[in-house]
């Protein structure tokens, strides 16, 4: 059943709604901007940027609760959607009915990003960004544009990105940079597993970011961790195709911050080329990963169930330093499935920096389903707790 709210929504550039009472009798009232209203035109090819970027500036100037509301229909935003604060609002809804669409070929970095936010919130709709010209041109070795993520949120708090879904990114899909307090719950996320750099969901320099009851299906990522993560919570998360969970790839830079506290349980990887992943680059740096619990996972034809890599490199011209990043204290607990490769447990470690503190709690994992798999592992100290299948190799 709709919300009769929205209902309300045909014409009026500006709508003020009283809604509830206060226990002092005052009412709270909230400013709702129609972008039809504004300009918006729900035809898919008229360019409407200009009127989501009008509805943005009059709510985040408004000194009451606002919702900009975007009805059924689809949407171009042919250019750069950029929603900036500092706002005198901190209570901003983005409520989508509709598909906001990207053109098939973009120049700038972001497609729809906000910078310097408090309190933002986006329930329902979809994002199109239309990316498979993108991909067939770098399939086919020409000089493309580089892509765009297509929602990116940086240097902002108390974010909620509830029901969203978002198909065909041209780069990844949602990025979460230099945030704090971030919800992200209810979201779908589809590409093809062959699309390039598509990560699903990517999470760097944040604190205090959750990731609940989502489904991502894409070509790379899952969801990828960077550096300077801290508190991030992911659970109950169906993952495939693609390229699992990864913290990292980390060490690309010496003075890198380092990622901590981090919990993933209750996610299900199905035909993925890795489940849960820690990977750096072999080359100095200050940075580290520690307490890590990986809990409750389910693999399904997996080729590297659980992997740490120390010596990442998938291109040519590897560094072949020794990583600096300093890996301890990551538990794996109950992790059960199946692998599509023999090695289904593979620490590959830093003779520089070698993995401590690595522990394995009940571990039920077989090649192909019903052979034997085997571990595998260099400079890694740990213990293994329960039974452990394959054997740990500590």
């Amino acid at each position: 059943m709709a919300n009769p709210i929205f209902n309300l929504l045909v014409s009026p550039l500006l709508l003020v709604l009283m809604i509830g009472s206060t226990t002092s009798g005052s009412s709270a009232s909230v400013v709702v901007y129609n972008v039809v209203s504004m300009g918006a035109r729900p035809d898919g090819r008229t360019d409407s940027t200009k009127a989501f970027l009008d509805a943005w500036e009059a709510a985040c100037a408004s000194v009451r609760s606002a919702v900009i509301y975007v009805p059924r229909g689809q949407f171009l935003l042919r250019n750069a959607a950029t929603f900036k604060g500092q706002c005198r609002n901190s209570d901003i809804t983005f409520r989508i009915d509709g598909v906001l669409l990207s053109p098939p070929y973009f120049s700038d970095d972001h497609w729809i990003s906000f910078q310097y936010v408090k309190g933002v919130s986006i329930y329902g709709g979809t994002l199109d960004a239309q990316g498979s010209a993108l991909w067939a041109c770098r399939t086919e070795g020409h000089n493309c544009p580089k892509g765009a993520t297509s929602l990116f949120f940086s240097n902002s708090q108390d974010i909620v990105i509830n029901g969203l879904e978002s198909v065909n990114s041209k780069m990844f899909h949602i990025v979460i940079d230099g945030c704090k307090n971030v919800d992200v719950r209810g979201v779908l996320v589809k590409a093809p597993g062959d699309s390039p750099n598509t990560d699903g969901i990517h999470v760097q320099q944040s604190t205090g970011v959750t990731i609940v009851r989502s489904g991502i299906h894409t070509g790379d990522d899952c969801i990828s961790v960077g550096p300077g993560t801290s508190n991030l919570w992911i659970e109950q998360v169906d993952c495939g195709p693609g390229h699992g969970i990864s913290i990292g790839s980390l060490a690309k830079s010496y003075d890198e911050p380092g990622v901590q506290n981090v919990t993933v349980k209750g996610v299900a990887f199905r035909g993925t080329t890795n489940g849960l992943r820690i990977k750096a680059w072999g080359r100095p740096s200050k940075g580290f990963v520690r307490n890590v619990l990986f809990q409750h996972a389910y693999m399904s034809n997996v080729e590297n169930p659980i992997v740490i890599d120390q010596n990442y490199c998938p291109h040519d011209h590897c560094p072949h330093e020794g990583s600096g990043v300093a890996i301890s204290h990551v538990t794996y607990e109950d992790i059960r499935g199946t692998s599509a490769t023999q090695v289904a447990v593979k620490f590959d470690c830093s003779p520089r920096n070698p993995c401590t503190g690595i522990r394995l709690m009940d571990v039920k994992l077989s090649y192909n389903g019903n052979h034997a798999a085997l571990s595998s592992c260099s400079h890694a100290d740990g213990t293994a707790y329960g039974f452990v299948i394959p054997a740990s190799c500590f």
